[in-house]
């Protein structure tokens, strides 16, 4: 109908984030990437069993790191109003969420991608065979268990920066998130070493994909409260 306005769905953010995400938050994708690849390119040359047994271990604590660029956009448009800009033209608080959760778990993506690439040339490079084990790792626990501690982190670093005053250095979730992210990982981990160490070894292998299930409960969990918890009142500058 003539004179009737109609409003039209916001185009979508996904690119323009990225990009940003990927040039404030350079430091920790550049730094994920590095240290991943210089310890996948070490494991590799060593030998594929102990490629296969640590490496998938290791991946979701770089892939943690180097998706910490998502955290920062959130984080600085939430200080300097932009979020506030994007409610007043029609975005959703869950649609902001849901944005900037899958771009972290995108720059996970290429933080794992580019180590696993790297580590598996290393390992062939050097002509040890790749394992059905190193497969397995890689599928049901480094793979799965570094998105999952992703989506935590981000999932958590989201809500509390919502939901508490500005911060700024260690204290602020940019600065503490990364621990908070990779701690999953790490009991992981200790609980694998440990199992092992005692001759549980079937144990040892199941703890992998029992821990990426909780992990992925969790968020699943929190990501279900965001209507609640994430309201259009606690999105707006607190300056």
């Amino acid at each position: 109908m003539s004179g009737v306005a109609i409003a039209s769905e916001p185009p979508s953010l996904l690119g323009v984030t990225f990009r940003r995400a990927t040039t404030t938050g350079r430091f920790y994708l550049v730094y994920g990437l590095v240290v991943s690849s210089l310890l996948a390119v070490a494991l590799g040359v060593t030998s594929a069993s102990t490629f296969a047994s640590l490496f998938p271990l290791f991946l979701p604590i770089f892939g943690v790191v180097g998706s910490m660029g998502s955290l920062v956009v959130f984080t600085n448009d939430r200080t300097k109003g932009v979020i506030e800009y994007l409610l007043a033209y029609g975005v959703s608080p869950r649609r902001i969420f849901v944005n900037n959760l899958l771009i972290g778990l995108a720059m996970d993506a290429i933080v794992v991608g580019a180590a696993s690439v790297v580590g598996l040339g290393a390992v062939l490079a050097t002509g040890h065979p790749l394992t059905l084990v190193l497969a397995r790792n890689l599928g049901l626990y480094g793979i799965p268990m570094s998105l999952a501690v992703v989506a935590f982190a981000c999932t958590v670093g989201m809500f509390w920066t919502a939901l508490s005053s500005p911060r700024a250095g260690m204290n602020s979730p940019i600065g503490l998130i990364p621990f908070v992210g990779i701690l999953p990982a790490l009991v992981t981990l200790f609980a694998v070493e440990t199992l092992a160490g005692t001759g549980h070894r079937v144990s040892a292998v199941l703890v992998g994909p029992l821990a990426v299930v909780v992990v992925s409960v969790v968020v699943v969990a929190l990501i279900s409260r965001i209507g609640t918890l994430l309201r259009r009142e606690r999105m707006l500058s607190p300056m």
